[in-house]
């Protein structure tokens, strides 16, 4: 079985891109490439994943390859599974609101508000991501 990633936007110019894939374990992968194809991947923490989120509603990445665009509905999913899976009450109940709000169809600055409560830590989501495919490519 071919799980097929979900890119949120281009990293620079070469034309790589960053997104997010479910893996067989029932959790997701960070997952960088180039074109149509993957080139690395790794385990994604929780905050990583949010950071997939915000990153898609914030628009403030470079579009990604049409045909591997995540849409609305993969991050939906990938939400509802980070709430599913925490533990600790409070991230659960921030998890939650943040599924409401995309559900719901609100506003993007709205579904942003909502999932920034989310993160640990306060490193910015974009560059967080920039960071982490960094590490990840460093590594490939």
């Amino acid at each position: 079985m071919t799980v097929v990633a979900c890119a949120v936007g281009l990293l620079g110019p070469e034309g790589r891109w960053i997104g997010f894939a479910p893996t067989l374990e029932n959790e997701y992968a960070l997952v960088i490439g180039e074109g149509d194809s993957s080139s690395a991947r790794a385990t994604a923490t929780s905050d990583e994943l949010v950071a997939h989120a915000i990153a898609y509603f914030a628009d403030e990445l470079p579009e990604p390859p049409e045909a591997l665009a995540a849409t609305h509905g993969d991050i939906a999913a990938l939400i509802r599974h980070l709430a599913m899976e925490a533990g600790e009450m409070e991230h659960a109940r921030f998890l939650a609101e943040a599924v409401d709000a995309i559900d719901d169809g609100l506003a993007a600055d709205v579904v942003v508000g909502r999932l920034s409560r989310c993160l640990s830590g306060d490193e910015e989501p974009e560059a967080r991501l920039v960071r982490r495919a960094a590490e990840l490519l460093g590594r490939a």
